[in-house]
């Protein structure tokens, strides 16, 4: 995709510059470049910040469906009553309306690229595919039915990695079993070796709860990062969500093998898991980290905007350090910037794929403007995103997107049905 932004502001800039693009991706960057092809499209950036947009390291987006479906609730009561009967009644075109308010809720809050897990790949491809986003989509692994279970759920994962060529690069297919309580070590060395062999991504809950660390020292006598390991899943390749519950040893060996780490916590703090990311030992140890939101059930909202905030405050209050954290430190992680391996990194300079958000940073809450990053991070919604482009593509512009009402009008109807009793 071709065009020209006029007149945009930088973060660290104050006069306005252009951009143009061609191909999907920056061709330059500055005051002095003009437009030599009347053909290609002109934005009007007067008055708005361009900015990187942001990379949502963990989520289930179809979960949209469940958003206020049963909130204020224990942890397994939710999950025993509300979320898994309600799982039990979804199909392919459930997950793809759902996947598609979870896409529009993105667009309109500055997110163009995100690590999904949950059921029906196909379902989750198309949404991503016609929204216009980038996303590591995976088919979903658990057996702990036992050996058949297993069995299904690594042909499952064969037949959909064969057909996932079907779609584009936009797609990137991920290989997600659901977490080292959930998935056998068989299946789990399986899928250590599939991903080696095709150099595939892993995506994984991890060190969420203390009850799943001491389920793992009962049962195979080490923590989860150490079990992991031993099944030869702790690679470069391997995206590591919560990690609340990692202690020094794990970190360690987690740095050691070029993971990373996907820290949550907005959901962290909303199912009461008791414990704080250990961001300031990861960091130290060079440990790439992302931001996530964690599916809309058990968030409420995918607005990384608000994630960021409470990123940097449960941060500064666990650390009894109000420096710790900064908000350019958070802007970068949640942009991408601190996890290269998620491979949705985007920076605005030349040559760089054409993803980018324009801000209104006028608004009231962004005023007065001594900091632009600080505002994003303290002040800021997503509702503060006027533009969102991706690789060129404008996909929002003055907050509008296109099909919006037909979205939420299906996602409500099937959210209706899968969560009637």
């Amino acid at each position: 995709m071709n065009l020209f932004i006029r007149d945009a502001r930088l973060p660290d800039q104050t006069d306005p510059v252009h951009i143009s693009i061609q191909d999907g991706r920056i061709q330059a960057i500055g005051a002095g470049i003009t437009l030599t092809d009347p053909d290609i499209p002109v934005l009007d950036a007067h008055g708005l910040a361009a900015t990187p947009p942001l990379v949502n390291g963990h989520t289930h987006a179809s979960m949209t469906l469940f958003r206020g479906f049963g909130d204020d609730m224990p942890l397994m009561q939710w999950l025993q009553t509300r979320i898994w009967p309600a799982e039990a009644r979804l199909n392919e075109e459930d997950v793809y309306w759902g996947a598609r308010l979870a896409c529009l809720e993105m667009i309109r809050s500055g997110t163009v690229a995100f690590e999904d897990m949950y059921w029906h790949f196909h379902g989750m491809a198309r949404a991503v595919e016609e929204s216009g986003l980038k996303a590591g989509v995976g088919a979903v692994m658990i057996d702990v039915a036992g050996p058949e279970q297993g069995q299904a759920c690594r042909k499952l994962t064969e037949k959909t990695f064969e057909e996932s060529s079907r779609y584009s690069n936009r797609v990137r297919f991920t290989l997600t079993p659901h977490a080292i309580y959930t998935v056998s070590p068989e299946s789990l060395r399986w899928t250590a070796a599939f991903s080696e062999r095709h150099d595939l991504p892993v995506h994984i809950h991890l060190s969420e709860t203390w009850h799943e660390v001491e389920t793992c020292l009962k049962n195979h006598g080490v923590r989860p990062a150490v079990h992991l390991d031993r099944q030869g899943l702790l690679t470069p390749r391997v995206i590591l969500a919560h990690g609340v519950w990692l202690d020094d040893e794990e970190l360690d060996l987690i740095a050691a093998r070029g993971a990373t780490l996907v820290t949550n916590p907005v959901s962290n703090m909303k199912l009461a898991v008791g414990g704080v990311f250990p961001f300031a030992k990861a960091a130290a140890r060079n440990i790439p980290i992302a931001l996530g939101s964690d599916g809309a059930a058990s968030n409420n909202t995918l607005d990384l905007f608000q994630e960021m905030k409470f990123l940097a405050l449960i941060q500064k209050h666990a650390q009894h350090d109000p420096t710790a954290l900064p908000a350019h430190q958070v802007w970068e992680v949640a942009t991408g910037a601190k996890a290269p391996q998620l491979g949705q990194c985007a920076q605005l300079t030349v040559g760089a794929p054409a993803d980018l958000l324009l801000l209104r940073h006028h608004e009231p809450e962004m005023t007065p403007e001594h900091d632009l990053i600080s505002n994003l991070v303290y002040s800021a919604t997503g509702h503060i995103v006027d533009t969102t482009i991706v690789s060129g593509r404008i996909l929002m512009q003055n907050r509008m997107v296109p099909n919006e009402e037909e979205i939420r009008r299906e996602a409500r109807e099937r959210a209706q049905r899968v969560c009637s009793p």
